[in-house]
């Protein structure tokens, strides 16, 4: 089994019996998970393996941070204590933890009802306030929305990885054509970068449909709490409904998003002038990244391509659709 963990080390510090058998889970863009059974149960183990958050001590943070959720009902997974009641194993210089077994599936926007929307944006706010709770008060920095100029230089370097790229196949001839579209598009709206400025709060950090279990019609845990940290909070509620409720064809599902959103600010007890300018940074945010395609032509890594589609599209949808994504984020209930 490539990359398989250290079983006998790791188990060897938790009362959770032998290992019977271990799996990868395919999903997961960042880290390594198992399905793990022994016999004494089944588990998710994860290994820490992105060099950006595999710090056992913020680890271990957010592993606390998650058992105080859950005494307050949040739908979490806190990890499984080792015999010294740690939750952070490090073996061969590597950072793993335990976790209970979820059963459940996941669930995107399009298998999501009206009603069930409205349920997910309440979640995502009962998250956020509850996270006011548990969480020391702290400020972050909100800087100013990315430069134009250092993204037209990207594009032009993505470009000539594009060009370079041999033999040619489709997803070149889709980057070539969507780095021209967004140049223009930037080239049209350089004026409304947004200043920097907003109200920041602690965030799960990577709220999108593979970070959440469903049993049937209610959420049952939301995982992968690695990037937990202190954001701008709308904008989180934003960049997800942005992740749970794009269509193939790039076009948000906006009946959806109105319930999602209008439940999260309920929730989250936001107002719609911090939406709508969630909404402007957002937007930003999407003519200007090109992470997939960094991935693809820096890095070799095509994991994230069956995504660059929709993603791609939606941010030409999103400009031309603009005030209409605005009000859905912000009106008020009829």
């Amino acid at each position: 089994m490539p990359h398989a963990p250290p079983l006998g080390a790791l188990l060897s510090q938790y009362a959770a019996g032998s290992a019977v058998a271990c799996e990868p889970v395919e999903q997961g863009l960042l880290n390594r998970g198992y399905r793990l059974r022994t016999t004494r149960g089944r588990y998710f183990l994860k290994h820490h393996f992105d060099p950006e958050t595999a710090d056992p001590a913020a680890i271990a943070r957010q592993h606390a941070a998650t058992r105080r959720l859950a005494d307050l009902g949040v739908p979490v997974a806190p990890p499984v204590p080792d015999r010294d009641g740690r939750t952070v194993a490090v073996v061969g210089g590597h950072a793993y933890a335990l976790h209970p077994w979820i059963d459940g599936r996941h669930r995107h926007g399009g298998q999501l009802t009206t009603v069930q929307c409205g349920r997910l944006g309440a979640l995502l706010g009962v998250v956020h306030a509850s996270l006011e709770r548990v969480m020391p008060g702290q400020r972050a920095q909100c800087l100013p929305g990315a430069d134009p100029a250092d993204t037209f230089a990207l594009i032009d370097d993505l470009l000539g990885h594009v060009r370079r790229h041999r033999p040619a196949d489709d997803f070149d001839e889709l980057a070539r054509r969507r780095l021209l579209e967004r140049r223009e598009l930037l080239e049209r709206h350089a004026d409304r970068r947004p200043p920097s400025g907003a109200s920041v709060g602690w965030v799960h950090g990577d709220f999108h449909p593979f970070n959440l279990l469903y049993k049937g019609d209610a959420p049952a845990a939301i995982v992968d709490w690695d990037r937990l940290g202190v954001q701008p909070r709308a904008e989180e509620a934003v960049r997800a409904a942005a992740i749970f409720f794009v269509r193939p064809d790039g076009a948000l599902d906006l009946p959806k998003v109105r319930a999602y959103a209008l439940a999260y600010r309920r929730a989250a007890r936001a107002t719609p002038s911090e939406l709508a300018a969630a909404v402007h940074r957002v937007w930003w945010e999407r003519l200007n990244d090109f992470w997939m395609l960094r991935w693809h032509y820096e890095r070799g890594d095509t994991r994230a391509d069956p995504q660059f589609p929709a993603a791609s599209a939606l941010a030409v949808w999103w400009t031309r659709e603009y005030d209409a994504v605005c009000e859905a984020f912000t009106e008020c209930a009829p």
